[in-house]
């Protein structure tokens, strides 16, 4: 291997598909960072799926109302991340709403819209501030509450992942999880990286590109995933504070910051709140610059434009 051989590493985890280009210094040091990072997120999402019964997270779920669940030192620092966040996005990020997110499956054909009181049924076992935590455990007070890391999980494995390329001194790199992603130091071309944001409305397509050193980028949009129920599109993300799928006529959020988690829960959070609110929500976020897009105008941050790619 020369210094200028860049490696791929690609496979299937979290529903998704994990690609990571990076440059080592040497063969062994590249064979030894996929191993590890397949070994990695396998365990990971072996701990945290709630679509797996034998994981942790299936446990604390399964627990609820009934007992305290012991947590092991990734599972602290994941949930405290989860307060962090809670906290930061006025509870726009909330990973308690399991019982919501299961009465409006995106998966599962719907006959017809879950009813009101079903809804304010859900909502009522939902929400972050509920759950009980206290040194190495964790407690859901009722029975049928649940929590979901859908919004958090293949964001914090971009960056665990930064962190065992660090430990086999891998500087430049580029993580992509589902279009979550995370670089650091150079592509093979030299330069930033040069990151394509995919037009909503013409999926496949991208309506812009930025170019980026040391930043992740994740956009956050219901063009993709949803449900028809009796023509109408309801997607996939789901305002906790209200119970319902978002319906403000945005179509799609970006976001650029230090860290993948950052950046996923931040697109999320300004997609809830829509174009002139998510704006000023992401002005307000230290190091977060961003863009909403709606069918016919989109909202940026003072220092999207910067990132732009001119050519």
């Amino acid at each position: 291997m020369t210094g200028q051989d860049y490696s791929r590493h690609s496979f299937e985890a979290m529903g998704t598909l994990c690609q990571v280009q990076f440059q080592a210094a040497s063969h062994a040091a590249s064979e030894t960072f996929k191993k590890n990072t397949t070994a990695w997120v396998t365990d990971f999402e072996n701990r945290f799926s709630r679509f797996i019964p034998t994981s942790l997270l299936s446990r604390i779920n399964a627990s609820a109302g009934r007992t305290w669940v012991d947590l092991d030192s990734e599972a602290e620092s994941l949930f405290a991340l989860c307060d962090w966040f809670y906290w930061s996005t006025k509870g726009l990020f909330d990973p308690a709403i399991l019982p919501l997110l299961q009465l409006w499956d995106y998966h599962v054909p719907h006959a017809k819209r879950p009813e009101d009181r079903a809804i304010a049924e859900a909502l009522d076992l939902s929400g972050w501030k509920k759950v009980q935590r206290k040194k190495g455990s964790v407690f859901l007070p009722e029975a049928g509450m649940g929590i979901d890391l859908g919004g958090i999980g293949k964001e914090y494995a971009v960056d665990r992942v930064f962190e065992l390329a660090g430990d086999c001194g891998i500087r430049n790199i580029l993580v992509n999880f589902g279009q979550d992603l995370r670089v650091q130091g150079e592509p093979p071309e030299g330069g930033p990286w040069r990151v394509g944001l995919e037009d909503p409305s013409d999926t496949g397509l991208c309506w812009a590109g930025v170019a980026v050193h040391n930043r992740a980028v994740s956009t956050s949009g219901d063009y993709v995933r949803h449900t028809l129920i009796d023509g109408e599109k309801f997607g996939h993300i789901l305002d906790p504070r209200t119970g319902y799928p978002v319906k403000n006529n945005c179509q799609s959020a970006s976001v650029i910051a230090p860290t993948c988690t950052e950046a996923g829960i931040l697109s999320t959070s300004a997609f809830i709140l829509g174009g002139h609110d998510g704006i000023q929500f992401l002005d307000g976020y230290y190091q977060a610059e961003g863009c909403i897009k709606e069918q016919n105008r989109q909202f940026c941050t003072r220092r999207f434009n910067e990132y732009l790619i001119r050519d």
